[in-house]
């Protein structure tokens, strides 16, 4: 039976904890809005320039950009993993990190040469420890992606596959669903995939697809021809590099949103923890308290009657 200094030792060790816990539940709940609200704001514009290349590039003659071209066989991918450059988010790396992983031996056993660029200080240690150098490592701008770094990933992707250097390129992602909830997310960024973001981020098309309106089911194509200015190369390399921008842009602050809501639902757990633990600390030390005090008693009462005999 431990004695009443170790268990208050132990019930203001943990309480200790609790406050961090606490204080960070409460900071990662302050960020989950700013994050939110901008993911929120970049979705109609990704969700546009998405929409507008596919449904331009139908009638793009073949030869107007190379990043429309499929590739006859893949040979080299690049894959996109983004993580966060902190921890305690309980599993929010991990799943990210273990399907990446995963994917990667997938391809490698189809005989395709496979490269990542990652994003956060967990996946560069992940990899590394691994032994699988990234060609791009990014630290420190998990919580708060710029949009430079974007356009530094688009660049090296769109150049490598328009020099025929890569074959595909992937990005794996948490899509922030709500402020508790997020979902891995694994989007085919080259060769241009017809997914929409509704489907994709499994938002309700009705609310989500902007260009809804737009479209016939019926139909494979729009009715009449669409006009190029000034040039349909000038036109497809516009829409191309809006869309390797934005696609992991909106990745890259989709997954900061789901960084912050992880990390306010894993340190709110640790805290109801520590509350739970508290307490039954608590009535530990109570009951080892009562149990010395009844000793006390005893050994005093036992004492009297020897003395009156």
């Amino acid at each position: 039976m431990p004695n009443l200094h170790d268990i208050e030792r132990r019930i203001n060790s943990v309480s200790s904890t609790k406050q961090i816990t606490r204080t960070m539940e409460m900071v990662a709940a302050a960020k989950i809005r700013r994050a939110s609200e901008r993911v929120y704001n970049a979705l109609p514009w990704a969700s546009a320039i998405s929409d507008m290349l596919v449904t331009t590039a139908k009638h793009a003659p073949l030869d107007s950009e190379p990043l429309l071209a499929t590739h006859d066989e893949v040979k080299r991918a690049l894959i996109v993993v983004i993580a966060s450059d902190r921890g305690l988010a309980g599993g929010f790396n991990s799943n990210v990190l273990r399907h990446a992983e995963k994917l990667i031996k997938e391809k490698e056993r189809q005989g395709i040469e496979v490269s990542v660029v990652a994003c956060g200080k967990k996946a560069i240690g992940y990899f590394n420890y691994r032994n699988i150098v990234p060609i791009f490592e990014f630290r420190d701008l998990s919580a708060d992606p710029t949009y430079e770094e974007a356009a530094e990933i688009s660049q090296f992707a769109g150049d490598s596959y328009r020099e025929g250097k890569l074959d595909e390129v992937i990005i794996v992602f948490n899509h922030a669903k709500n402020a508790a909830e997020q979902r891995l997310i694994e989007q085919q960024v080259l060769p241009i995939n017809t997914t929409s973001y509704a489907e994709l981020l499994g938002l309700a098309p009705k609310e989500k697809d902007y260009f809804e309106h737009f479209r016939d089911k019926d139909l494979e194509h729009l009715p009449g021809d669409i006009d190029f200015e000034p040039d349909a190369e000038s036109v497809m390399h516009y829409l191309m590099r809006a869309y390797l921008r934005n696609t992991f842009y909106y990745a890259l602050i989709d997954s900061a949103a789901a960084e912050q809501g992880a990390r306010r639902t894993a340190m709110k757990s640790a805290t109801d923890n520590a509350n739970e633990m508290v307490n039954t600390l608590t009535r530990v030390y109570n009951r080892v308290r009562q149990g010395a005090i009844t000793t006390e008693i005893s050994e005093i009462v036992g004492g009297a009657a020897a003395l009156e005999e």
